[in-house]
């Protein structure tokens, strides 16, 4: 019975060795999404740059759109913003979420470096970030006319992601 407990090690390794093979095939950008398929979740939150004014999900029905979580504090945010303004420029329908940001600063921001969103959503504190699932600034949500979120891409929305992935959901919906 003794000996059995030397092959102890051997087994653990092995199964190891198969978990780390498998790990070498995955995609690390891939990040699944348990909100695919379900509405956008409820929420109620102010509008960036508009004080007094609040959002709300009736406020983005009726034509399909991408939800863009950035913010000013996010280095790869500044690196897709530029191309999120040619795709505004396109007639894509853009709405933003400015994610644990200083709204001032957000603003001074979109001045600055232009305003692809047809409307900007302030969360502070996180919490439609939370219900999102948001893992960081910048992801990005492609959401159907209906407000069904059917699309995930976490990291910079560029040229080569739009063209190979999301431009042909986006043209479905």
């Amino acid at each position: 019975m003794s000996r059995w407990k030397l092959f102890i090690p051997l087994a653990v390794f092995l199964a190891l060795s198969v978990l780390f093979y498998r790990g070498l095939f995955l995609d690390p950008t891939e990040l699944p999404s348990a909100l695919i398929d379900k509405p956008v979740p409820e929420f109620e939150l102010a509008s960036l740059g508009q004080p007094g004014q609040t959002i709300e999900n009736e406020d983005l029905l009726g034509k399909p759109y991408l939800l863009n979580v950035w913010a000013t504090w996010c280095v790869s945010c500044r690196y897709e913003h530029p191309y999120l303004i040619q795709l505004a420029e396109q007639g894509v329908n853009i709405y933003g979420i400015n994610y644990k940001d200083d709204t001032d600063e957000a603003v001074r921001w979109l001045e600055r470096l232009g305003d692809p969103y047809q409307m900007n959503i302030v969360d502070q504190d996180g919490r439609l970030g939370v219900d999102l699932g948001v893992f960081g600034a910048p992801e990005t949500y492609l959401v159907d006319s209906q407000g069904v979120i059917r699309y995930k891409h976490v990291g910079v929305v560029n040229q080569e992601v739009w063209q190979s992935t999301m431009a042909p959901i986006y043209s479905q919906l």
